[in-house]
């Protein structure tokens, strides 16, 4: 299991309860179907993909498979956040094919969509490869898969934006509409903000306008988020921030868009795209029975 994976399950062990309520969810112990081949059946299955894109969550997907049959043997073909293509194997699975065939489709949802999503980050990243801004995801995460989504993102090349709301201090335009109620500003807000939050928060702020970001600045935010901004004002708001807070671009971007954004200099640029509506990269898993069973 790689290095980011096992330090992720190691802060949160809950990667192990979805895989088992992925399982009961799918009743795969009771799947009559398979209980039609002999128990002592056993053969070996070989994980491939059928397109290209970059590879996630093959360790996740094995231990699909170890959690319905721990006696199950199992090898990585390819380590996750390598490039594949069509026809290229993944791993291997050996052992009895009652349990493989029962974990095969919860196992095959965790690395289809997991590399799906390093395969539309790796996308994003690359469009933007040769200039000095950061392609990071947000929380619009499937829920119950935070962890292995944001993972995803970091397998591809993309880095993360908060896990959860305690990450951070995102300042966005309802809490300024609610705060605005009550006779705080923005710049007030920020300051307040700044006092309540332990040293290690960042604070950004969402902005729409040139007008609410210098009121924003006045505040000494450390990020300004540019929400839905064109392209020449988004230039604009990027040089009046030079040197005062980095800059973030958020909102309707994709990759058609996401080169012209960049190039306006923004450090960050988020998008919810590689996460919230991603195309499952198409795997499969061929097995064929040990002919002495």
């Amino acid at each position: 299991m790689c290095d980011i994976l096992r330090d992720m399950l190691h802060q949160w062990h809950g990667t192990i309860d979805l895989i088992q309520r992925a399982l009961a969810e799918d009743a795969a112990m009771a799947d009559p179907t398979t209980a039609l081949l002999p128990s002592h059946l056993t053969g070996r299955s070989v994980m491939v993909a059928k397109e290209p894109g970059v590879v996630a969550g093959i360790d996740v997907a094995l231990e699909v498979f170890r959690q319905m049959d721990s006696s199950v043997h199992y090898e990585t073909l390819v380590p996750d956040g390598e490039r594949v293509e069509p026809s290229e194997e993944l791993a291997v699975i050996e052992g009895r094919i009652q349990g493989i065939l029962r974990a095969e489709r919860t196992a095959l949802n965790f690395v289809q969509r997991m590399s799906g999503i390093a395969t539309a980050t790796n996308s994003f990243v690359q469009a933007v490869a040769d200039l000095n801004t950061t392609i990071i995801d947000t929380r619009k995460t499937l829920p119950g898969w935070r962890l292995l989504d944001k993972y995803a993102v970091r397998t591809g090349g993309g880095h993360n934006h908060r896990m959860n709301l305690s990450d951070g201090v995102l300042i966005k335009d309802n809490h300024i509409v609610a705060m605005g109620t009550l006779g705080v500003g923005l710049t007030d807000l920020i300051h307040r903000a700044r006092a309540q939050a332990p040293h290690m928060i960042r604070i950004e702020v969402e902005v729409e306008s040139l007008e609410q970001l210098r009121e924003a600045l006045d505040g000494d935010p450390d990020i300004l988020l540019l929400d839905n901004m064109d392209i020449e004002t988004m230039r604009q708001a990027v040089k009046l921030c030079k040197g005062r807070a980095l800059t973030e671009a958020s909102g309707g971007v994709t990759l058609e868009t996401v080169r012209a954004i960049a190039e306006t200099g923004v450090d960050l640029v988020s998008t919810g795209a590689i996460t919230h509506s991603v195309k499952a990269l198409d795997i499969s898993l061929d097995t064929t029975p040990n002919p002495s069973t």
